[in-house]
């Protein structure tokens, strides 16, 4: 099972929600998980992990993760090519790196990093930007690449987007 995870900030609370699906290129949820609890921490620029990473440990406590399972978040594993590492890395860390989790990102993050994929959807010209610990990125970009959908954001993840916002 594949689990996708988004945050959406109001004044004094996050609305987490996680979507399950079985395969990279599902075209509907076979479960969702959403949660609201209060913001802990206020958005600190390069450290935006502080204020998500427990919204989605939270939330996994909901969850019975299987070994098999992969987790994806909105951001980046890895950040550059000298170690620092983003939200899906903390997460990787938190979980023991018991599960892989394949960071998708919209926005580019400056840094060169090795281990960050460029992936082009559809007929965009912006790219997605993939990374990965506990799989390898190309595997992993490569993933991403075929999920259902024709445009840059894909179906799943466009909804899960949108269910966050609710």
């Amino acid at each position: 099972m594949i689990y996708a995870f988004d945050s959406y900030y109001y004044e004094d609370y996050a609305n987490t929600v996680c979507i399950a699906f079985e395969d990279w290129t599902s075209t509907h949820e076979i479960e969702t998980f959403t949660e609201q609890i209060p913001v802990s921490s206020e958005y600190e620029s390069g450290a935006f992990y502080k204020r998500e990473l427990p919204c989605i440990l939270s939330l996994l406590q909901k969850i019975v993760l299987k070994e098999d399972d992969i987790i994806i978040v909105d951001g980046y594993v890895t950040l550059n090519n000298e170690g620092k590492i983003g939200l899906g890395g903390y997460l990787y860390e938190a979980l023991q790196g018991k599960y892989p989790v394949v960071g998708i990102a919209k926005n580019e993050f400056t840094s060169p990093d090795s281990e960050r994929r460029n992936v082009l959807r559809g007929e965009s010209k912006t790219p997605l930007f993939v990374t990965a610990k506990g799989m390898n990125v190309d595997h992993a970009s490569l993933n991403v690449e075929k999920m259902h959908g024709p445009f840059r954001i894909p179906t799943l993840l466009k909804k899960l987007d949108q269910l966050s916002r609710e």
